[in-house]
């Protein structure tokens, strides 16, 4: 029996977008698939879009929750696939065959989880490719260097969500960074890489890049470290923001 796949969808008041998520998680060539959308309480037409692909999806709820990484939680819980993948309503994949090649990989390689390459876009153009994340194979302590894969192209067994936990609630905007950063670098599950393109992400108008942003992020990413008992680099943190500038030039 082939290995089911539980892809979950963060959304909120995503209506200008999530209709393209939608429709990249439906219609991939893949077929077993369980697709859950968590939202938190849309006040646009996010859950309109959402009811009208109902008959093809597990799960839809729509409520207030305590932010993205608490929907995050909610849908792993109500997963019940063998793998899972967090694909937000602002991402979308780039074509049909990516969930046939992440099962693949996951068959042949006997892996724990699995990570990609991404693509920037344009948020109202998406064939605009503004950056691109070219990931690298993972070798044993690049966390310490500042890498880090891309979250949308990561997945992972339900089994590591049960044995290491989920995404912390004590972290604003990097608990994806600390959750791949406890399974990957601590508790060292086994990473496969596929490197192919799987994701594209629109770029929102607010810059991550400005100073306030930066400051905030590296304060999170030194607190993921410091809950997980690990100690970094006296550059790691540094690294880590200046190796995406390079995704600049990858176009």
């Amino acid at each position: 029996m082939s290995l089911k796949i539980s892809i979950i969808t963060v959304s909120y008041n995503a209506e200008t977008s999530i209709e393209d998520t939608i429709q990249s998680v439906l219609n991939q060539t893949y077929s077993n698939v369980e697709y859950i959308i968590i939202d938190g309480a849309s006040t646009d037409k996010t859950i309109e879009i959402c009811n009208s692909y109902k008959t093809k999806i597990k799960t839809i709820i729509s409520e207030k929750d305590k932010g993205i990484y608490d929907a995050m939680n909610k849908g792993v819980a109500m997963a019940t696939g063998d793998i899972i993948g967090v694909l937000n309503a602002d991402d979308f994949y780039i074509d049909n065959k990516v969930l046939k090649k992440v099962a693949d990989k996951f068959e042949t390689e006997k892996c724990d989880g699995l990570y990609a390459n991404l693509v920037y876009v344009n948020a109202k153009d998406t064939s605009i490719v503004t950056r691109k994340w070219v990931s690298g194979k993972y070798k044993q302590n690049s966390f310490l260097k500042g890498w880090m894969p891309p979250h949308p192209t990561f997945f992972v067994k339900k089994e590591c969500y049960k044995k290491y936990g989920n995404y912390s609630l004590e972290l604003k905007s990097a608990a994806d960074y600390e959750l791949m950063l406890r399974m990957v670098h601590k508790y060292k599950i086994t990473l496969s890489y596929l490197n192919e393109v799987t994701v594209k992400m629109r770029v929102g108008g607010v810059s991550n890049s400005s100073l306030k942003n930066r400051i905030n992020a590296n304060k999170e990413d030194r607190k993921a470290w410091k809950m997980n008992n690990l100690k970094p680099n006296l550059f790691t943190l540094i690294r880590k923001p200046l190796s995406k500038i390079v995704q600049f030039y990858k176009k």
